[in-house]
């Protein structure tokens, strides 16, 4: 059976070479997929063969040490390489049953040969991971969107960890799925996944962007592709009645951040006067100022992304927003030093520290940036600022734009601390799940 899968999957996967198939082979063939790993989730000692023949098969066992076991009693979903004890004779990619040292039961998981994530909790309880269990938490995720789809076409579906379906990531922008495969698990479970999102979603298309470099981590090929149905090289979406054009295979991420959806609105409540959108990327924040404020001004590094953002501007008939190409840093210094003066700021930069031992430099990186941006902002101002990189904690954030201030000799006043939207949801226990930090502040002094 494990080279029938192999075989399914290469039809999903790879470059255009690859046929296309028709939506009830996939059907057929997801089913298929499903018998192996519905018989060992019932730890039962029989399974269907290729031919049709009865061998033995067994769920394998993961022992783990008290520590690790600990971890995950407390809310946590991963067990690192170090807390595993004993994992003989178990595949790349299986689901496990998870028991402490003692033999205790702990969960069931996705087991990695290769990441230092070793597992990836899927359940602490006995259910049974077949079809069904897959198709509950599916219909579920898309039940706790159910508000975001009166509101925007475009919405994350499936949020990893915050949905307790690890390393799984499904976006939507108008009916077009596009999905990512992070790890080991969800790489070898792929072909099935798509088949339950064609059975419940009925897409218009489905995409891979398994290019991510957290799959180098897992041993896994970086790869885009388009696994089912005609996927346009650009989308429309929109939020909140704003137009973007998004380009799935070709975009950052899945083809746009989703994250920021609601801190946008956030901050067009906010706005007003003469407005600056640092790191503007494809124009997201400054085309929700842009009815807010007498102008906007939206600055980033890439050709690209500013061709993107005037194309979009176009596409609203934003006139009142401008797109500049400029390194943010030096622009920011460069205004400061012409005594330039805004009564609004964004700054929504990449992630400066991606790791806690780059924590310091980022931080210096946070500190510049904000430092510079209130200098240039009028009495009354407005500051949206956001990091997210999920080293850096909400704690330390609020210091460093403190210091700002000081710095600035600035008296800040804030007005609302926020996250990520509601289709990212935060899961307690897993603070990994809680990366993006956005605060918005008013200068009174």
């Amino acid at each position: 059976m494990g080279s029938a899968i192999a075989a399914i999957g290469s039809e999903f996967t790879g470059g255009s070479k690859h046929p296309k198939v028709s939506k009830q082979t996939i059907l057929l063939r997801g089913k298929c997929c499903w018998v192996k790993h519905e018989i060992a989730a019932r730890n039962t000692h029989s399974a269907v063969t290729r031919s049709g023949v009865v061998t033995s098969i067994a769920m394998a066992e993961v022992t783990i040490t008290t520590r690790g076991a600990k971890r995950i009693r407390k809310g946590h979903l991963w067990v690192y390489r170090s807390d595993v004890r004993d994992a003989q004779h178990v595949e790349a990619g299986a689901i496990v049953l998870v028991v402490d040292e003692a033999k205790n039961f702990v969960g069931q998981a996705f087991y990695s040969d290769a990441s230092e994530i070793a597992l990836r909790i899927l359940t602490t309880s006995r259910d049974q991971i077949d079809r069904a269990w897959w198709r509950e938490r599916l219909r579920r995720c898309a039940k706790a969107r159910a508000s975001i789809m009166n509101e925007s076409n475009t919405y994350r579906l499936v949020y990893s960890e915050g949905d307790l379906l690890p390393s799984l990531i499904v976006d939507v922008y108008d009916g077009h799925y596009v999905l990512q495969a992070l790890s080991q698990g969800t790489h070898r479970l792929q072909s099935e996944i798509v088949a339950l999102l064609i059975e419940e979603f009925q897409p218009r298309s489905i995409s891979e962007r398994n290019d991510a470099r957290v799959r180098q981590f897992e041993n896994l090929e970086l790869r885009k592709s388009v696994l089912y149905g005609d996927a346009p090289d650009e989308i429309e979406i929109q939020q909140h009645g704003v137009r973007f054009i998004v380009r799935p295979l070709s975009g950052q991420k899945t083809g746009a951040f989703l994250d920021q959806r609601q801190n946008c609105l956030a901050a067009a409540r906010v706005a007003h006067g003469r407005a600056l959108d640092c790191f503007t990327f494809n124009g997201g924040f400054a085309l929700h100022l842009h009815q807010s404020c007498e102008s906007v001004l939206g600055l980033d590094i890439s050709e690209e992304a500013v061709a993107a953002a005037q194309h979009n501007a176009r596409l609203n008939n934003a006139t009142k927003v401008e797109f500049k190409v400029a390194n943010v840093f030096d622009a920011l210094r460069q205004m400061e030093a012409a005594g330039e003066r805004f009564d609004t700021i964004v700054l929504d930069p990449p992630a400066f520290t991606k790791s806690r031992a780059t924590v310091k430099s980022g931080a210096r990186g946070y500190k510049e940036i904000n430092l510079r941006a209130l200098k240039l902002l009028n009495p009354g101002g407005v500051l949206i600022t956001c990091t997210c990189s999920y080293h850096l904690s909400e704690e330390m954030f609020l210091d460093i734009i403190a210091e700002a201030a000081l710095d600035a000799r600035r008296r800040l006043q804030i007005i609302e601390k926020r996250g990520q939207s509601s289709d990212h949801p935060v899961l307690l226990g897993v603070p990994e799940t809680h990366y993006l930090k956005c605060v918005i502040a008013r200068v009174i002094a």
